[in-house]
């Protein structure tokens, strides 16, 4: 059955068996007018539907959302997350003998603006009985939601995420012990040789791709991308070949890729880009800036766009390109190309990373025809490196 305005849910099993969903409305209630009221159902014994006629709301507070359930040395403990009036967004937990309560509660950490309020997620516990929160930073900046893991300390029956402070409410932990040993430190996958048969798990696709206009086999060793039609004109982000992924926010951060441009066709764009959603009716292609290579009547010029308006620049007579962006904590990219591999030159205005509705920026690989299905490019690599602390500053 479908209904609207419901979020964060979480299914919890206690122990005699009998199944239950937690869950936000957004909703205001017809009765008393109020949002954000967390229901508390029971499931059917199969555990696929929801008992309606046990609903009842557990809980209601300006944003309240993000439900888990645990039963913790015959404890119950409800987790979420909540608005703070004149602080921000923090984490809330109930804790009662009785999953219907009456509860007590108590406030797990500090809103922390200056860390974009980490709030949203769960309580996990290793094999050797220690606890972590797994959390993303809610508001974010031009990275997106990061997300952390957060140590977390039990005091007085209370988890504790974080550093505590002098009251036992939890801080942002920079850095802290893995709670693996044995394993070494790891980064999301970044560069690709395209030597592969499938793309690799870091690539995704913005918007509808097609099945028949990119390959990885047709010419083994590259990413071949044929262009075809957007549906808004230039608009990148309703353009189908758009293959991309995470801006990384490092100190230092650069992607180089070389592209190989003899499929070219008239009326076709290719190139490198950023882009962000950006929910602007009046400018749809907001967010977005890109450098490459556009032919028109057989000859190819480089071609630098920015919130749907592009800017061309001299011939390239070349057969391939390299083309950079290069960015750092100020989450300004700043665009290069190359004709040789070596000697890198400016072009564009530096291009501000933006927000993008939760995902934060993406970095990607574009083709585009709006006047035939016509034109390939061979990608022949992508180079992404980044080092420096990935910490934010205030």
């Amino acid at each position: 059955m479908k209904a609207a305005g419901w979020d964060d849910c979480c299914p919890f099993w206690d122990d005699d068996g009998q199944g239950y969903f937690v869950c936000t409305q957004f909703a205001a209630d017809p009765v008393n007018g109020k949002k954000y009221n967390i229901h508390l159902f029971k499931l059917t014994s199969d555990g696929r539907d929801l008992v309606r006629e046990s609903d009842t709301i557990i809980h209601q507070s300006q944003g309240s959302e993000a439900n888990k359930l645990y039963k913790i040395n015959g404890l119950y403990y409800h987790l979420y997350s909540e608005v703070k009036p004149g602080e921000g967004r923090v984490v809330m937990m109930h804790r009662a003998k009785n999953l219907y309560g009456p509860y007590e509660t108590r406030q797990l950490n500090h809103a922390q603006r200056e860390v974009k309020e980490p709030n949203q997620g769960g309580l996990v516990q290793t094999e050797k009985g220690e606890w972590f929160f797994f959390t993303h930073h809610g508001s974010g900046s031009w990275e997106g939601r990061a997300a952390s893991l957060l140590p977390v300390t039990w005091s007085d029956g209370w988890p504790i995420l974080g550093a505590p402070d002098t009251n036992g409410i939890g801080t942002m932990v920079w850095s802290s012990r893995k709670p693996a040993d044995g394993f070494p430190i790891t980064v999301p996958q970044t560069s690709d040789e395209f030597d592969g048969a499938t793309l690799a798990p870091q690539w995704e696709w913005n918007y509808q791709p097609r099945a028949d206009k990119w390959s990885l086999t047709a010419r083994p060793g590259c990413l071949r991308l044929q262009a075809f039609r957007g549906l808004d004109g230039d608009n990148l982000l309703k353009i189908g070949n758009v293959l991309t992924q995470r801006s990384v926010r490092a100190a230092d951060a650069e992607v180089v890729v070389r592209i190989e441009l003899g499929g070219m066709a008239d009326g076709q764009h290719a190139g490198l880009c950023h882009f962000s959603a950006a929910r602007k009716k009046e400018k749809p292609a907001a967010n977005s800036a890109s450098l490459g290579v556009v032919q028109l009547g057989g000859q190819r010029v480089l071609e630098y766009s920015r919130d749907g308006t592009f800017t061309r620049g001299p011939a390239v007579t070349s057969g391939a390109i390299w083309l950079k962006s290069a960015w750092g904590l100020d989450g300004a990219s700043r665009f290069s190309f190359s004709t040789d591999g070596r000697a890198f030159t400016p072009f564009g205005e530096p291009y501000p990373l933006a927000w993008g509705s939760y995902r934060g920026d993406r970095i990607g690989l574009f083709t585009f025809n709006n006047i035939a299905e016509a034109g390939r490019v061979d990608v022949d690599w992508f180079h992404y490196d980044f080092t420096g602390p990935h910490r934010r500053t205030k």
